[in-house]
């Protein structure tokens, strides 16, 4: 038997033997191309045909690919082909392989990542095994984060990006089904067709949110992707873009970590109790704890996906046609799908500023106190509202709040959503807020409920500071009617704010470190030594010209009974003095303030605050130190998007919220104080010697229906005649035995 016949049979030798000496076994691998070639065509008519040879045939020729180039240059568009063309026809045993393999020729470089995801991409919405579909997922997201892993890798960005964007783009035509009443059965497309790009552009929204979570990419691009799918015809489509914009975290089952998965602490200890004492179960299981204190210390806040609204193209479009698709498609959507549409929509007005007038006529129907998720639609009005935002429209909508929230006809709970959410519109456009409705408004600070009471006071507070003069006289408060007199006013509608020359508290900053320069006695640089230089450079060169062309001499100091006097220095003299102008600091011009200068900046407002409360600054300084604390702690937190707010906004203060775990562990310590530790002090007190209760003691605080299925209850209750007599006369005779 030759050895052309040995190798034939044995595919895993000859790989072995080509990887060796590729140029020894030349003819034997031609010999396997060509019977590869042969059966190839056959498998195009007949798939299930020698499929298990066809498998081997096509794992050997991508394990010795590198060492024949030339010859097996066609082999990964075959196979590729062969993918796109008979996937449907192929078995799943035969995807899987020629998946895998496709994969293999890539991590040996014998394809570009552009031509293996050409392959992949297509095959994603079509694959029906969750192994492989999850396998195709990981290679795609990897196969990109390697390539952008130590400089952006351009060409191969903006290719994947276009065989997204053409993902999502392919069902752009059909029409909008819904997802309300019987259409949430079917909740998609209706024609095979369009259910195809439906899923196509399900998993380009899926990839693209991937790829910008993980920081990959981080551009306008991908953020274009979303924002088209956005106005997708099919729903889910709709939601899982636009869950992308508000910053959800619903979709956990998107990420492909497995390194992400919950530890659950308590099922490790109840294992380790079970299980055998060893060294190595103990490392182990301190490892996977230390793993998940880790993991969820650096669990990242959830909050809104504020960069990606930043770098939405053309805002304004955007914002008018997610109203178009509410307006037009109300009846087809459910309340859930059109709360989050408003969400967005309300969020890119507030952000951008924009103005979509139709939002509030429509969203009007929607404030009842009756409808189901008010509070998310008044969070979304409120959001949508900001001080370029036309008086005229929100006006209707404040009436509609008070008429509908607000009268004694409600409770207490609606009646306080209904003044937090005014406050809210009336925050950012104060002038949307009428005379007459304030002053009835701000009579409910008179009621027995506090937070309704917390709800006008705060409704009051903000006209004190941005509207005093539509508040009667009575109601304004010291400071407010201080600054009427003085003269100052509101601006009007479309009137902006002088241009800031300055940052708020930048002295208490250039002057605290002024004072560290002078205790440690550094010197200033040269650059700072020349701008000292300057410092009344314009009055030393006046002087200099005076002395050099009158001639004057210096006078001494002795000579201090010259009193020179004039009228017009009189005159002045008598005159009152103005107002100092405000110190404006020049640190920005000479320093870059990094953030740590912020938070110290910060910090000297914060100590200033409190030495003015305790001077006795009043009202105004309180709320000055608790809105400076409130903004160091949001700064702490990471979360420094104010702009956005929440349902407990609206809400207000309950009565008694639900406790998280740590507020419940706590409390649990603080019972635990003053005791031993985890003992019960039961059936230890006014004894000689500590013991715990007898079972006799025990068995008397038992309840009667435990006792009454006891073995000794139910044993009294079947005995004969005999044994109740023994039982007697045995209680007789211990009974004459007691009495002696």
């Amino acid at each position: 038997m030759g050895r052309g016949v040995l190798l034939t049979a044995n595919l895993p030798q000859l790989q072995n033997l080509i990887k060796r000496d590729p140029t020894a076994y030349k003819e034997e691998f031609l010999q396997q191309w060509n019977h590869y070639n042969s059966i190839r065509q056959i498998f195009k008519i007949n798939p299930d045909e020698q499929a298990q040879h066809f498998r081997e045939l096509v794992s050997f020729i991508s394990q010795v690919a590198t060492c024949y180039p030339k010859e097996t240059a066609e082999f990964p568009g075959q196979i590729a082909s062969l993918l796109l063309e008979n996937y449907g026809t192929l078995s799943p045993d035969t995807r899987k392989t020629l998946v895998q393999n496709l994969v293999m020729l890539r991590n040996k470089d014998v394809i570009s990542s552009i031509e293996l995801l050409k392959c992949l991409f297509p095959i994603l919405p079509r694959t029906t095994s969750p192994t492989l579909r999850t396998f195709i997922r990981k290679t795609i997201l990897s196969d990109i984060r390697t390539a952008n892993l130590r400089s952006r890798n351009h060409k191969l960005n903006r290719a994947v990006q276009a065989m997204l964007f053409g993902m999502v783009e392919r069902g752009m035509e059909g029409e909008v089904v819904g997802d309300k009443g019987k259409l949430r059965a079917t909740n998609g497309p209706t024609t095979d067709r369009s259910a195809h790009n439906g899923e196509e552009a399900m998993w380009a929204v899926i990839l693209t949110k991937e790829l910008w979570r993980k920081g990959i990419w981080t551009d306008a691009k991908p953020v274009a992707i979303i924002a088209l799918g956005c106005f997708h015809p099919v729903t889910k489509v709709q939601s899982a873009s636009v869950h992308f914009f508000l910053g959800s975290d619903d979709e956990k089952e998107d990420s492909d970590d497995e390194a992400e998965e919950e530890v659950d602490v308590r099922a490790l200890h109840h294992r380790r109790e079970i299980n055998k004492k060893t060294r190595s179960g103990d490392k182990k299981m301190q490892k996977l704890l230390n793993a998940a204190k880790k993991k969820k210390h650096n669990k990242p806040v959830t909050a809104a996906n504020f960069p990606a609204l930043q770098l939405l193209n053309d805002p304004q479009t955007f914002a008018e046609k997610l109203y178009d698709i509410l307006n037009r498609y109300d009846k087809r959507f459910s309340l859930d799908h059109k709360i989050l549409v408003m969400q967005l929509l309300s969020r890119v007005m507030g952000a951008h500023k924009l103005c979509v007038l139709g939002f509030y006529t429509y969203i009007v129907k929607y404030l009842a106190h009756r409808q189901l998720r008010v509070p998310a639609i008044l969070v979304a009005l409120a959001q949508s509202v900001h001080e370029l935002t036309p008086p005229d429209a929100v006006t209707p909508v404040v009436r509609k709040l008070a008429q509908e929230f607000v009268h004694p006809g409600v409770g207490s709970e609606v009646i306080a959503a209904g003044l937090n959410a005014i406050r809210e519109v009336c925050r950012r456009q104060p002038w949307s807020m009428e005379e007459d409705l304030l002053g009835d408004l701000i009579e409910y600070r008179k009621s027995r409920d506090k937070t309704v009471t917390a709800g006008a006071r705060g409704l009051l507070q903000l006209f004190r500071e941005v509207n005093p003069g539509m508040l009667k006289r009575r109601e304004r408060g010291k400071d407010a009617s201080m600054g009427l007199a003085s003269g100052t006013q509101p601006l009007p509608f479309g009137h902006s704010a002088d241009a800031a020359v300055d940052i708020e508290g930048l002295s208490l900053l250039e002057d605290h470190l002024q004072s560290l320069r002078d205790e440690e006695g550094v010197v200033l640089d040269d650059e700072e030594d020349q701008e000292a230089a300057w410092d009344g450079w314009d009055v030393e060169s006046d002087k200099s010209d005076s002395d050099s062309e009158d001639e004057w001499h210096n006078v001494s100091e002795d000579d201090n009974d010259l009193v020179i006097s004039d009228s017009e220095d009189e005159a002045e003299r008598e005159q009152p003095k103005s107002e100092a102008p405000p110190r404006i600091s020049t640190l920005a011009t000479t320093k870059i303030l990094t953030p740590a200068d912020f938070a110290l900046l910060n910090d000297l407002r914060i100590q200033e605050a409190n030495k003015a409360v305790e001077n006795g600054g009043g009202s105004h300084a309180k709320r000055k130190l608790a809105g400076l604390e409130a903004n160091k702690k949001s700064v702490q937190s990471g979360d420094q998007d104010n702009s956005f707010i929440s349902e407990n906004d609206i809400l207000g203060p309950r009565k008694k919220a639900k406790s998280d775990y740590a507020e419940r562990m706590a409390s649990i310590q603080k019972g635990r104080e003053g005791r031993e530790k985890f003992k019960s002090n039961k059936g230890k007190i006014n004894k000689e010697s500590a013991s715990s209760s007898t079972n006799r003691e025990k068995a008397r605080n038992k309840p009667i229906m435990m006792i009454l299925s006891s073995g000794a209850v139910r044993g009294k209750k079947k005995a004969s005649l005999r044994e109740k007599q023994q039982r007697l006369r045995k209680h007789i005779e211990k009974s004459k035995k007691m009495r002696h």
